[in-house]
């Protein structure tokens, strides 16, 4: 990596204003909290933390310039909501411009908003730790917290379910992926109990 720690953050930090700042402190300390207790790489979980929303804050056309010049990114994206774009530029420009080649955390980095199927536990641990940082206060947040001490599969669930029932309430196009994604972590948390009860 190109940078130390207190480098990186220095970086990142320019790159947003001073509450979106607060909010990836939040994400950082959960997502150590989090790797901590369900046993995920607490180092890795810091760094896509920090990395998380670097370029939440970039004008939307840089954005769009970066998806399309790595063929690597997903160009269907681009048919989609703009607040997603974030995510796969992160993705991108944490090897880019920060040299962070490890593909766990730029994996925690990209699936952050969406989630994935099969998603990694750095994937879970950075992705939960976004909807439930202290600084968070939105409806359903609580249950969400919850949810969370439960289990991450769980926590996610209930992230994804308000984010969804959010959408819909406001009859916005929810994206397939995000769908895809509870699903599967239902289908995980069945898989989980029909083999305790065997």
């Amino acid at each position: 990596m190109k940078y130390s720690r207190e480098q990186l953050m220095e970086a990142v930090s320019g790159q947003m204003p001073e509450k979106r700042w607060k909010h990836t402190l939040g994400v950082m300390h959960t997502s150590v909290e989090l790797a901590k207790r369900y046993g995920a790489d607490p180092d890795k979980a810091e760094l896509a933390a920090i990395l998380h929303d670097v370029a939440k804050y970039w004008p939307v056309q840089q954005m769009e310039e970066v998806i399309r010049s790595h063929p690597e990114c997903d160009q269907e994206l681009l048919q989609h909501d703009k607040q997603l774009w974030h995510s796969e530029v992160g993705y991108c420009v944490a090897a880019r411009d920060y040299g962070v080649e490890d593909s766990e955390i730029r994996s925690a980095i990209r699936w952050h908003t969406s989630g994935r199927v099969g998603m990694s536990l750095l994937d879970k641990v950075v992705c939960l730790a976004d909807y439930i940082e202290p600084g968070r206060d939105f409806p359903g947040v609580d249950h969400i917290r919850k949810q969370a001490k439960k289990s991450l599969e769980q926590g996610l669930v209930a992230g994804f379910d308000s984010t969804i029932s959010l959408l819909l309430e406001k009859q916005k196009v929810i994206f397939p992926l995000t769908v895809l994604s509870r699903n599967d972590l239902i289908q995980q948390l069945k898989q989980r109990k029909s083999e305790v009860h065997e």
